[in-house]
């Protein structure tokens, strides 16, 4: 059996998907990049994309809802300057192509920048090689009874592990993605991404007093990833976080020590620091961490990453939709602040190269610097270490929702998972806490960090002006001193 090499079999299926039904060739793509081109454009693409998604819901052993929808379409788009014309069809058809190139073609005689810094070229480019994922339709791997039969047994196995469990509620989204970008630079790119989910949700009930607790995960795999040791996993996390939480008492507040769990309350490096470091912000000078390249902005030992290339990972991508290849970021090593993430137009107004993290929601969206799985390095603690080391303080190890200000870098986020410790002993759990502070202030707070670096288990949505990507999160275990705590006692 003769192995075709990853790139050229994903533009293979992006052609078969996206331009052959349609008459389209690559001959087509660069007539239209041309007719874009103008002089004043500094930079052009077309984005294509063919999107299958399908989504079972299950409640009370019942499948409550079943759903499937296909998408596709183009984003056109010419850059000038900092100025953007954008035009998207859901035909794609040459004289719907044609006429979005030349709708936003229009942009270069406005007035805008009279250089055109992008070379033309009628060579083709491929993107480089890499294959971080299989180029399969995880749609396809189990069918519609497997599924459903999939969900009944996650909630049976939930039902049976406490007899407080009174309701559950089970999720399972599966998704097949084929993008293709064409660039006036000649480079050809394309990307097949499968993305599955399994979510569960438990309510115990004790007396009057009921409880919820949640789990999860997933990633760019197909459905099998979901066997038996997954299905446990998910339902003794489910399970013991509703179970504990009928435990709880009102959380103290005050400024005290936080320490963090590994994994998933990485969502607050996400939020708190991590769009303060996209390119567009630091730009335009409204993120705390604008012109501070090179400066100390947290404590010695902390390092934050951007890691587009980790293998099956939910926020992972071959290529980003910009046709860069997604890379390995140090954002902050040691400390030290050394870079921001860059999509194509914020990277060459900055006069610094793409890092791979152009991003976008979907062919009708436009491109922007998002992050992809962002994460702090372990360091070189015991976790059991950190926690004997405080003497009253809050260990935070799930978080639900929160809010952060870019310009200040101020945040507040709710942990829906929290213990109270005193003497270096967690007491009791406590509910209601609300961790509130500075991005910026809460990276020089930290005063030790774990040596279990986790990631989160695939589960990471991240929202940005109106736009949802598919993310990932982690760190190890940390201690922060001086951390205000909003509490219910």
């Amino acid at each position: 059996m003769i192995a075709v090499e990853p790139t050229l079999e994903r533009l293979a299926t992006a052609r078969s998907l996206l331009l052959e039904p349609y008459g389209l060739d690559e001959g087509h793509l660069r007539r239209a990049l041309s007719a874009i081109m103008a002089p004043g454009v500094d930079d052009a693409d077309l984005y294509f994309q063919y999107t299958r998604s399908e989504g079972w819901s299950l409640e009370e052993g019942i499948v409550k809802t079943g759903s499937f929808s296909i998408d596709q379409g183009v984003g056109v788009r010419a850059v000038s300057g900092d100025k953007t014309a954008f035009a998207y069809s859901d035909d794609l058809s040459w004289a719907a192509l044609r006429e979005a190139a030349e709708s936003v073609r229009a942009i270069g005689r406005q007035g805008g920048s009279q250089r055109a810094n992008l070379r033309r070229t009628r060579r083709t480019a491929v993107a480089p090689s890499r294959q971080l994922y299989a180029a399969h339709d995880p749609i396809g791997t189990l069918d519609s009874a497997a599924k459903v039969a999939l969900l009944q047994r996650i909630e049976q196995m939930a039902r049976a592990r406490d007899p407080r469990i009174v309701q559950v509620m089970a999720g399972l989204a599966a998704e097949y993605d084929v993008v293709l970008v064409a660039r006036a630079d000649g480079v050809l790119a394309a990307d097949v991404r499968p993305l599955v989910r399994l979510s569960l949700t438990v309510i115990a009930q004790q007396g009057e007093r009921r409880e919820v607790g949640t789990a999860g995960g997933g990633g760019r795999m197909g459905l099998a990833y979901f066997d038996d040791a997954v299905l446990t996993r998910y339902v003794d996390e489910a399970v013991q976080a509703a179970l504990t939480n009928l435990e709880s008492r009102p959380a103290p507040a005050g400024e005290m020590t936080v320490v963090l769990g590994p994994g998933w309350p990485g969502v607050l490096l996400h939020e708190a620091v991590g769009h303060g470091l996209e390119g567009d912000f630091n730009r335009k000078g409204s993120s705390a961490f604008a012109g501070r390249i090179g400066e100390r902005v947290a404590a010695k030992g902390v390092t934050v990453l951007d890691d587009g290339t980790l293998e099956g990972r939910r926020g992972s991508l071959n290529v980003d939709d910009e046709g860069c290849a997604s890379q390995r970021n140090v954002l902050i090593e040691d400390g030290i602040l050394r870079g921001y993430l860059q999509d194509r137009l914020n990277a060459r107004l900055m006069g610094v190269a793409p890092t791979g993290n152009g991003r976008r929601e979907s062919y009708a969206h436009l491109p922007m610097p998002r992050m992809t799985n962002t994460y702090m390095l372990a360091g070189e603690h015991d976790p059991q270490e950190i926690v004997a080391s405080v003497r009253r303080g809050l260990y935070a190890t799930q978080f639900g929702g929160g809010q952060v200000d870019i310009t200040s870098g101020k945040f507040v986020f709710s942990a829906s998972s929290a213990w109270w410790v005193e003497n270096g002993r967690l007491l009791y759990p406590v509910k209601g806490a609300t961790l509130i502070g500075s991005g910026p202030e809460a990276l020089k707070r930290i005063v030790m960090i774990g040596n279990d670096l986790a990631l989160d288990s695939g589960v990471g949505t991240c929202g940005k002006e109106g736009q949802s990507v598919p993310v990932g999160v982690g760190q190890p275990t940390l201690r922060l001193d001086g951390l205000t705590v909003g509490g219910t006692a």
